[in-house]
């Protein structure tokens, strides 16, 4: 960057200005609170939620896993819903044995052109693991998302994921999903699956 002495209009307003304030807007799992949702996602309004429970997951593992997980589901008033995902590892006991695949996105119906929601839907979802994917599908109703990825993308370190296919499903008032994915040239596999409880929202 060049040095800002550099400039002959001189310094930028933003360079002395005093510190700001914390962000002053929130998004919330909770619709009894904060802004209204966007009309566009009320097909999406079953989802929104803190969700936790458990599931099982296997490859690309080696052996097949037990897991706790907490799902939040947000959104902000604006036409989008964020998705927070921590998974941590059970022993068999049910007792916490690690921390283990976080996964950060976001979901949006794609709009007509005069901005009304249709059931097509888009979403991006990242993870620490270098790995970056990109979805479309679905809704079905108001209970039902389907995805499957149209791009992915990894870090040269990255785990070498190819494809992905994720179905999300509100049954008897629980979240339900089961998520498949490809390695290399594995075709999808079973990866994750679980059931989620409300417990916020």
């Amino acid at each position: 960057m060049s040095d800002e002495t550099d400039n002959p209009l001189g310094p930028p307003p933003w360079l002395n200005a005093p510190p700001v304030e914390r962000y002053p807007y929130a998004d919330t799992h909770d619709l009894r609170s904060g802004p209204d949702l966007h009309p566009t996602l009320l097909a999406l309004l079953p989802f929104v939620g803190l969700w936790r429970g458990r599931g099982q997951g296997g490859f690309p593992a080696d052996e097949d896993y037990n897991f706790a997980q907490e799902v939040r589901i947000s959104h902000d008033g604006r036409s989008f819903l964020k998705y927070e995902s921590r998974t941590w590892l059970l022993d068999e006991e049910s007792k916490p044995a690690g921390e283990w695949l976080n996964e950060a996105g976001y979901w949006r119906p794609v709009l007509t052109d005069d901005g009304r929601a249709t059931d097509e839907m888009e979403a991006t979802m990242i993870s620490p693991d270098g790995v970056a994917e990109i979805y479309v599908g679905k809704t079905i109703g108001t209970t039902r998302l389907e995805m499957e990825a149209d791009a992915v993308a990894y870090t040269p370190s990255g785990l070498h994921v190819t494809g992905g296919h994720r179905l999300f499903g509100i049954v008897d008032g629980a979240l339900l999903y089961a998520y498949e994915m490809a390695v290399d040239d594995s075709g999808l596999q079973p990866h994750m699956s679980a059931r989620l409880l409300r417990i916020g929202g």
